[in-house]
């Protein structure tokens, strides 16, 4: 939405909205996303558990309460004094909200593809 717009940032300001950006990323612009992201998934493993939730090591059991509980006994923000039933409902929330925020950016691809996409935005 925002690169419809006309947001760029500075120096990318040739590089098209969409599904054309794809192509016009350069190489090594790519290298550098998919270090990052490698770089954070690193760096929020839950360093007791294998990437399949088995216990794999002599740490210990894993501190985490559910799968992608990243706290790492770090942060909390009150967390661990919710109820186990606000837990819950509040991680259904959060899911529900990335579901939709999936259908609305799966919706934005599929209008532009159809070529409408001007229509439907400002």
């Amino acid at each position: 939405l925002v690169t419809y717009a006309g947001v760029r940032f500075p120096g990318a300001e040739d590089i098209p909205s969409g599904f054309a950006a794809l192509d016009a990323i350069p190489g090594m612009v790519w290298a550098q996303m998919i270090a990052t992201w490698t770089m954070m998934e690193a760096a929020n493993q839950d360093q007791y558990a294998a990437p399949w939730g088995t216990n794999q090591n002599a740490l210990g059991d894993s501190p985490a309460e559910f799968k992608g509980d990243f706290r790492n006994g770090f942060i909390d923000f009150g967390w661990d004094k919710f109820s186990d039933e606000t837990k819950m409902r509040k991680r259904a929330i959060e899911l529900n909200n990335g579901r939709a925020a999936q259908m609305g950016i799966l919706g934005l691809m599929v209008h532009e593809k159809l070529g409408n996409i001007d229509a439907i935005l400002p």
